[in-house]
C-alpha cells in the first residue's frame, strides 16, 4: 500500500488509539496499534510503521517504552481493516 492511503486510514486511528487488522500477502493478518512517536514522519517518508501488537498493548499504555514496538513495511500491506470486537 501506498503511504497516502495507509496514513489517510490510521489517522483517527493514532488519534482515538484504536486498533487495526493489518492484512498481508502470504501470511496471517496482525492486530495493532499504530503509534505517533518522534521518528514518526522520518520512518512515514520511507513508508515505515510503527505497531504495538494488540498483545502489547497494556504494556505500551503503561511505560510509552518503543521497544515494544515492530516497525512494518507498508509496501507488504495488502489491505487495513478496523478491528471488529466481539
Amino acid at each position: 500500500m501506498d503511504i497516502e492511503r495507509i496514513e489517510s486510514f490510521i489517522k483517527s486511528s493514532i488519534r482515538n488509539n484504536t486498533t487495526i487488522d493489518i492484512h498481508f500477502k502470504g501470511r496471517p493478518p496482525v492486530t495493532g496499534l499504530f503509534i505517533h512517536t518522534n521518528d514518526y514522519e522520518e520512518l512515514k517518508s520511507k513508508n515505515f510503521w510503527r505497531v504495538v501488537h494488540i498483545s502489547q498493548i497494556q504494556n505500551w499504555s503503561a511505560t510509552n517504552d518503543i521497544n515494544v514496538a515492530r516497525i512494518f513495511n507498508g509496501a507488504s500491506f495488502t489491505s487495513l481493516t478496523n478491528t471488529k470486537s466481539n
